[in-house]
């Protein structure tokens, strides 16, 4: 795991060198071990490394053996070892055991066909000096980072967006386009981000860029792999449970792979404890796994993780934090993740992260399960409601619309019934986008945003989710309901993943996230990934025999936060005052009278508007941090809450 940046200078470029330093120094924190630097005055590239395998020899930029191809590179190739051979035997000399070479030689074997031969977690730039050509790839997954600038004069790549700012010729301009689905989601799902001319390559992706002779260069972005359609193999359910088994512990031995003390953050819920479980079964000696929770006991998981490491027998460590510690650290980490949090989970994540950090450098967690095998309810209270919806579509529609208006607005009925018939059909239309899109992601829907912002949003909040949905792939409601997370919520997961345990100078693996595994999850039946109220059935019976039951079928918590509840407190209005703020972005794209009265029937207890005002905070707070020169004030007010 490591940090990597760099750039093409189209002509020579005398500065470039500090250039590259600011860029490589901004990612210290991903790789403190080590640097290095390689240019020839076209290409310039970086690296900040943390030190997993080969400890002594991995240095990177690395080259080729006769110093014409380079590469940067960040991430893991799992099966490095048994690409070596063929690799020799056509020639190839290596000079170290690094799976870092394996890029190098693979490159210069297959070409950009390399990427395919890959099992792993990776982003890297290989520079051909040969043929003028910059070669850049993203893992299947998205488990890696890419971010890139390109303006059709200057090329730059880095691991964060705050090293691509570095470069002078890259400003920080906030994308008002991106709003609208910053609003619904919290997070931009495509390839753009917030900051305009920024981009991100897309999981399982290649970009290259060629130096033309005439001048100028070409950058060609190419798809190399999909996550597959499913295939409606026939089998009976114990042969597939007793594959998902047997795949479980292959792509668990294999992420095992390091040179440095290794660990498991373990939350308690089915996915983390039964790879801690193996973990256990196949380490020569107690595992480390590591857990957070909260001092307000509703809302931590510690008990349900200390029952599984005692039941297993790891080497178990815990943190809690409370409120205080939660919004200390918030403008930081807005700034380790480079647009807003998405999710509060992401600050927990991080305190786990630099607790590990003090015993393992690597640390395995249980990430992607629920998009795979269907685990979170919202999959199938949708079909329910879906399938109610088609029912009672028999009323006329006029009659349909004065009943969700009524349970929008009745006060004949409690306000907690009123807020579950309103996730209801009885409570929605039975489009995709309300149905799901608005009820189980958005904070603002677009009647808000249109009231928030003053006009209607000029950009469709949902454009890349429906892509996805739409892609023409044949299955399921569930399986195009699975796609489309994977595409784009499960990309947004993984990015909070990386750069919060990042921060802490770790590395993180995913094990569930081996293409292998999301191709064999694709094709399992969707009565195996929910049976009756099951979800994860198919993984939950493969692992019966490897942690209590009581756990694997306990109801998922999913990292809760006590934010309501403190957004709530009367000690919050240093926070509240934060959206007031009219130097702040906000301002400029807001109404006020909006932010005044969402405060106002927040704090009376009309309505519970917790997870709009954190949206909006976190909005306000990045862009004083990236955006508007004040960054000295993201902090003013936080560690006294």
């Amino acid at each position: 795991m490591c940090g990597i940046a760099g750039f093409l200078a189209l002509s020579p470029d005398s500065g470039g060198r500090a250039v590259l330093e600011r860029m490589t120094a901004a990612l210290r924190h991903r790789g403190p071990d080590d640097s290095g630097y390689y240019s020839d005055d076209t290409a310039w590239l970086g690296h900040r490394r943390l030190s997993i395998i080969d400890l002594a020899a991995g240095r990177q930029p690395m080259a080729n053996e006769d110093s014409t191809v380079w590469v940067t590179y960040n991430g893991e190739i799992f099966n490095h070892a048994s690409l070596r051979p063929e690799l020799e035997r056509a020639g190839h000399r290596y000079a170290t055991r690094c799976d870092t070479e394996a890029i190098l030689h693979a490159y210069e074997q297959y070409g950009a066909g390399c990427v395919t031969r890959f099992r792993g977690m990776f982003a890297f730039a290989v520079w051909d000096a040969k043929t003028r050509t910059l070669f850049c790839a993203r893992d299947r997954l998205g488990i890696k980072p890419f971010y890139y600038y390109w303006d059709g004069r200057l090329f730059a790549f880095a691991s964060e967006i705050k090293a691509l700012l570095k470069h002078p010729a890259i400003s920080a301009r906030f994308d008002p386009e991106m709003l609208p689905e910053y609003l619904a989601f919290g997070y931009t799902s495509g390839e753009r981000t917030l900051f305009a001319g920024i981009r991100k390559l897309m999981p399982g992706h290649t970009l290259t860029v060629t130096l033309q002779p005439e001048g100028g260069a070409r950058l060609e972005i190419s798809r190399y792999w999909d996550i597959p359609a499913p295939r409606g193999e026939e089998r009976g359910a114990e042969e597939w449970i007793a594959e998902c088994r047997r795949r479980l512990e292959d792509i668990v031995r294999m992420r095992l792979m390091s040179d440095v003390p290794l660990g498991m953050f373990l939350s308690g819920g089915v996915d983390s404890s039964a790879i801690a479980a193996l973990i256990q079964r196949m380490a020569p000696e107690p595992v480390k796994t590591f857990s957070v929770g909260y001092r307000e006991q509703a809302y931590s998981e510690l008990a349900y993780a200390r029952q599984v490491a005692e039941a297993i027998g790891t080497d178990h460590h815990e943190v809690v934090i409370g409120r205080d510690e939660f919004f200390g650290a918030l403008p930081r980490l807005i700034w380790h993740e480079d647009e807003p949090l998405t999710w509060p989970s992401s600050v927990s994540l991080y305190f786990v992260s630099r607790l590990a950090s003090e015993r393992v450098k690597v640390v395995l967690t249980g990430e992607g399960s629920d998009e795979l095998f269907a685990g979170y309810s919202r999959y199938r209270f949708y079909d329910v409601n879906r399938r109610w919806a088609a029912r009672y579509r028999v009323l006329p529609s006029g009659l349909r619309r004065r009943v969700r208006d009524w349970v929008a607005a009745t006060s004949l009925l409690p306000a907690d019934l009123r807020r579950k018939l309103q996730h209801t059909f009885l409570g929605r239309d039975e489009s995709l986008e309300s149905l799901y899109l608005d009820n189980f992601y958005s904070a603002f829907s677009a009647g808000d945003q249109e009231r928030l912002l003053g006009c209607s949003p000029g950009n469709l909040p949902y454009a890349d989710f429906l892509r996805a949905w739409d892609s023409g792939r044949p299955g399921s409601i569930l399986s195009r309901l699975l796609y489309a997370d994977q595409k784009t919520y499960l990309v947004e997961l993984l990015m909070k993943q990386d750069q919060m345990s990042m921060a802490a100078s770790i590395e993180s693996r995913v094990p569930f996230l081996d293409h292998e595994f999301v191709e064999f999850a694709a094709s399992v039946p969707d009565s195996l990934k929910i049976r009756g109220r099951t979800g994860k059935y198919i993984l939950k019976r493969a692992v019966e025999d490897l942690i209590p039951k009581e756990i694997i079928y306990r109801r998922k918590m999913g990292f809760p936060t006590p934010l309501r509840a403190w957004l709530r407190s009367p000690d919050a209005a240093p926070l509240l005052e934060k959206l007031r703020d009219r130097g702040g972005l906000l301002a400029a794209y807001t109404q006020e009278k909006e932010i005044e009265n969402l405060l106002a029937r927040h704090t009376a207890g009309i309505e519970d508007a917790t997870d709009r005002i954190w949206r909006l905070l976190n909005f306000q707070l990045w862009g004083d941090i990236f955006i508007t020169g004040r960054a000295s004030l993201a902090a003013e007010g936080f560690a006294a809450v």
